[in-house]
């Protein structure tokens, strides 16, 4: 008699009968520009940043180095008078890099775009990653381009009735063939750069554009090159979970998070915010889908962050820092930071290095919220050789002492404490006994 395999498994056969290879097998881990440098990164910024990341972050695994917006904008500055930026276009109506801040993209008085900085990515021994927003250039669509490799020109494939509502640059996208043809062109471009990671913003959220990601999906498909899809702003629907995980690797679950732990205000989010976030997302993540708690605003975020005051270190303390890439670890979350890299200190090097938090986030095969008692809250993750991780998160801003027995929180009578991470001061036994500062966290691991 036969038996019927669970469909998730003969999904899985028949991708290795094919060779095919999951992307983001783990979640990604990295450096952004955004946090520190706004709109305004230049190449010998972002190559200074890339060699302290290959120094330093990437036997840790770090591995993604992303330029976040505004790599096309000749006066970055003039973003809150819009009518003021001046845009760098081919002929084809896609942006590419301005020579004057990204002078590898000139090559003997041709623009080819990222594809001489891509290349020296991957010599470093990392991957390289660009930000968009989606759509089409606005200025594009007035002068009616054609479309690289297609007959269509771009007034086929705008939807000027759809605009970002943040965003002055572009239009929407229709979803018709002259659409698909725009986004398999641009995705063309970004493999001949050598492009790993795509984050694409207005798409997740406010508004959500299933067509366009859509789109974007088959065209990287089409691409011939495994480019990781991040798809921007937060916070994504709970209610869309089952096609975004079919559809991107990571996937904004907040509005924009900084270094703020608690606020009133609509916008930024805050760390505290993202308890609740995390553990709603939580069970969505697997191999090559990823639910994104946002960058890491730790470090010096300097010299232009878009949000906040100007050149800082981050207002977390160091305790409300190790609480949040503890709570990223615990939910699985992707690992960008934000920080300068080129002023990176020893001690945000020592937290974002630090061995137990990563290995959790990256090998966890399972994680969980699994008690919630005032300002206590209680994460568990599952772990190889039948061990598990425990975070203790102390939300208050008291200190709270905890003495609880390992059945409390779920576990086997023939569960054992095996050890506890430097943070924390408890015993190996079957009991957790110990005190958490105010936003502190306590680590502990068990088999």
């Amino acid at each position: 008699m036969r038996h019927k395999l669970p469909a998730l498994l003969l999904l899985l056969v028949a991708a290795m009968s094919c060779g095919q290879q999951t992307l983001a097998p783990t979640p990604p881990m990295g450096w952004n520009s955004w946090d520190s440098y706004g709109l305004t990164i230049t190449e010998h910024q972002f190559r200074d940043n890339v060699l302290v990341e290959a120094q330093k972050l990437k036997s840790s695994g770090y591995t993604y180095a992303v330029i976040d917006e505004g790599w096309f904008l000749r006066n970055p500055l003039d973003r809150p008078h819009p009518e003021l930026l001046q845009y760098e276009l081919d002929s084809n109506g896609r942006y590419i890099p301005v020579p004057a801040r990204f002078p590898s993209a000139l090559q003997h008085g041709k623009n080819i775009g990222f594809a001489d900085l891509g290349r020296w990515v991957h010599a470093q021994g990392l991957q390289f990653g660009i930000h968009i927003v989606r759509g089409i250039p606005r200025e594009s669509v007035r002068q009616n381009l054609p479309i690289e490799g297609s007959t269509y020109r771009l007034a086929d494939a705008a939807d000027t009735s759809d605009a970002c509502p943040w965003d002055p640059t572009n239009w929407g996208v229709k979803p018709n063939a002259a659409g698909q043809a725009w986004y398999d062109a641009l995705l063309r471009q970004y493999a001949t750069w050598g492009v790993d990671l795509l984050k694409v913003d207005c798409i997740a959220d406010h508004p959500y554009k299933l067509s366009e990601i859509q789109q974007i999906h088959l065209a990287i498909q089409r691409s011939g090159r495994p480019i990781v899809l991040s798809l921007s702003p937060g916070p994504t629907s709970l209610a869309h979970a089952e096609e975004i995980t079919s559809l991107a690797q990571m996937w904004r679950i907040s509005n924009d998070v900084w270094d703020v732990w608690q606020t009133t205000e609509s916008f930024p989010s805050d760390v505290k915010s993202q308890f609740n976030t995390a553990a709603m997302w939580a069970a969505h993540a697997h191999p090559g889908a990823w639910p994104d708690a946002d960058m890491l605003p730790l470090g010096q975020l300097s010299p232009h962050p878009d949000v906040g005051p100007g050149p800082r270190a981050t207002r977390l303390s160091p305790i409300e820092q190790r609480t949040l890439l503890t709570l990223w670890a615990m939910s699985r979350s992707p690992l960008i930071l934000g920080a300068n890299l080129t002023l990176l200190d020893n001690a945000t090097l020592h937290l974002v290095t630090d061995r137990d938090l990563l290995r959790i986030d990256q090998q966890a095969t399972a994680s969980r919220q699994v008690l919630r008692d005032g300002n206590l809250i209680v994460w568990t993750a599952d772990l190889p050789i039948r061990q598990h991780a425990l975070a203790l998160f102390n939300l208050g801003d008291q200190s709270m002492s905890i003495s609880k027995t390992l059945d409390e929180f779920g576990f086997a009578d023939t569960s054992r404490l095996l050890r506890e991470n430097a943070a924390s001061s408890s015993k190996p036994d079957r009991a957790i006994r110990t005190s958490i500062p105010p936003h502190g966290s306590a680590l502990f691991f068990l088999k």
